[in-house]
């Protein structure tokens, strides 16, 4: 029996949504890909400040739980969260709206 790749599973799936369905997909990953994205970067801020995750945690305010969570890109970030985590570790939140064209 021939198995499938995850690729060929992906793309087989896809090719079965709706235009509702796919778009709806596009936009729940979209959002998790921001949320990882934004989880690197806070991982990577946090170690080149020399910081635990426990010693984040502390000086926000929360719980190491919380901050492996938010590195995973398990939860989306809000600015509030990441203003609190840009003030712990002395560094400036900068956001940006560019063009997608």
């Amino acid at each position: 029996m021939a198995r499938n790749s995850w690729q060929d599973l992906k793309g087989k799936r896809l090719r079965g949504m709706s235009a509702t369905e796919r778009a709806e997909h596009d936009r729940a990953y979209d959002a998790a890909q921001l949320a990882a994205e934004v989880g690197e970067r806070v991982r990577a801020a946090r170690e080149a400040a020399g910081l635990s995750q426990r010693e984040l945690a502390a000086r926000m305010g929360t719980s190491q739980a919380a901050i492996a969570r938010l590195e995973a890109g398990g939860v989306g970030a809000t600015l509030t969260t990441l203003q609190r985590v840009a003030a712990a570790l002395g560094l400036e939140l900068n956001v940006e709206l560019r063009s997608t064209a």
